[in-house]
């Protein structure tokens, strides 16, 4: 009988708190006797149905056992939802870490990627100066070669222009020598 009475009491003041010791520490009752027991009041100004729970009195065992039995009924499964809601929490820390270390290796592969174009295009670079070097080496005998050459020309043309002086000299000599030279006269 009191757990429908308990039950006709939540229906009837809506909003109405779960616990009996709150509805104790809120006024909701009121001592009747030195037995114990207590009685509501109040109900008959907000509840629609008058006069139907006037007069409940309420015993503190069994405010007691309502207590216990609702606890008992609620508490392991609010036991169950802590522990999974601290599990998930835990395991959503442990993933939030791994995606945090997969994201720096994720960048230390862009990083590593990066680089590795850098070499790419330092060895690119590099075997360009290699040909640069060669072709500057290349240049640099035709021109030693071509300088000897000029030199051999300029000393051959200065050699045969010397030869043509000294053939015009001679020729001149013997021009002279052929001339006639008038007799002397004694």
């Amino acid at each position: 009988m009191m757990v429908t009475q308990a039950m006709t009491l939540t229906h009837l003041w809506p909003g109405a708190p779960v616990s009996p010791s709150a509805l104790l520490s809120q006024g909701a009752f009121d001592f009747a006797d030195e037995s114990g027991s207590i009685s509501c009041k109040g109900l008959s100004d907000t509840s629609p149905d008058e006069g139907l729970i006037e007069d409940l009195t309420i015993e503190d065992k069994a405010v007691e056992q309502l207590a216990e039995g609702l606890l008992s009924h609620y508490l392991p499964d609010l036991q169950r939802s802590k522990q999974a809601l601290q599990e998930l929490t835990q395991n959503q820390v442990v993933l939030l870490d791994t995606l945090e270390q997969e994201i720096s290796k994720f960048k230390e592969c862009h990083s590593m990627l990066d680089i590795n174009a850098l070499f790419t295009e330092a060895k690119h670079y590099h075997a360009k100066l290699v040909n640069i070097r060669k072709e500057m080496l290349m240049l640099h005998e035709k021109t030693s070669k071509l300088k000897k050459r000029a030199l051999k020309l300029q000393q051959k043309r200065q050699k045969e222009e010397l030869e043509r002086e000294q053939q015009r000299e001679k020729e001149f000599e013997r021009e002279k020598q052929l001339t006639a030279k008038p007799a002397k006269r004694m």
